[in-house]
């Protein structure tokens, strides 16, 4: 039978710091034996794709461009 989780005060403020201000990703909370030992944050940053477009360098332009006239499923591997 799974022993009943322990938190504490400290564990639940641990948790509250990571997830403050994340606006996009996930918390992932690692229990062993009914107590909390790890805590992993993974933060995504979501860019608009109007404004990428705009904020992209030319090389970056030309490389989307040369991936999207491929037929679908092929794939184009860019090495610099």
């Amino acid at each position: 039978m799974a022993k009943p989780l322990e938190v504490d005060q400290q564990w639940l403020e641990r948790i509250a710091e990571q997830v403050s201000g994340l606006h996009y990703g996930n918390v992932t909370i690692t229990v062993h034996d009914g107590r909390i030992v790890q805590i992993d944050r993974t933060e995504r940053t979501r860019y608009d794709g109007s404004a990428q477009k705009q904020q992209d360098p030319p090389e970056f332009k030309k490389q989307a461009q040369q991936r999207e006239s491929l037929p679908q499923g092929e794939q184009l591997r860019i090495v610099q």
